[in-house]
């Protein structure tokens, strides 16, 4: 490829949390409390219905245990109603993406979706 900018280093795209609830991978997570004092790693949990996240969860994770969370890109959620690709998406109910109707914009669908698939999210 020519003249491809290729970054070395991007510090603070992907964050180990110590969650506080069970989460599911592809779903939107969003910070829950302070950072543990023990590990220092900050608190997450399954993100509130329209409010903003913190980032998506990379893979499941019971309660008490770490999880990479995606802060990013352009990565697959799951979707939690019908999306049109372009639409910007919100929180919806258990962390999936919805579009956009009242809450917090946190990326926009860069294809169709429908509920319980996964669709490409450009993250805000």
């Amino acid at each position: 490829m020519a003249n491809e900018c290729a970054p070395l280093f991007r510090p603070g795209r992907d964050v180990t949390v110590l969650t506080t609830a069970a989460v599911t991978g592809k779903t939107f997570v969003g910070v829950s409390g302070n950072r543990d004092a023990a590990t220092g790693l900050i608190k997450a949990a399954p993100a509130s219905a329209a409010a903003k996240a913190f980032g998506v969860a990379a893979y499941d994770a019971g309660n008490g245990k770490t999880v990479p969370i995606i802060r990013g890109g352009i990565v697959p959620v799951t979707a939690g109603g019908t999306i049109a690709a372009g639409a910007q998406v919100e929180v919806g109910a258990s962390g999936r993406a919805v579009t956009l109707e009242s809450g917090i914009a946190v990326g926009y669908a860069v294809d169709d979706g429908t509920s319980g698939s996964d669709v490409l999210i450009a993250l805000y």
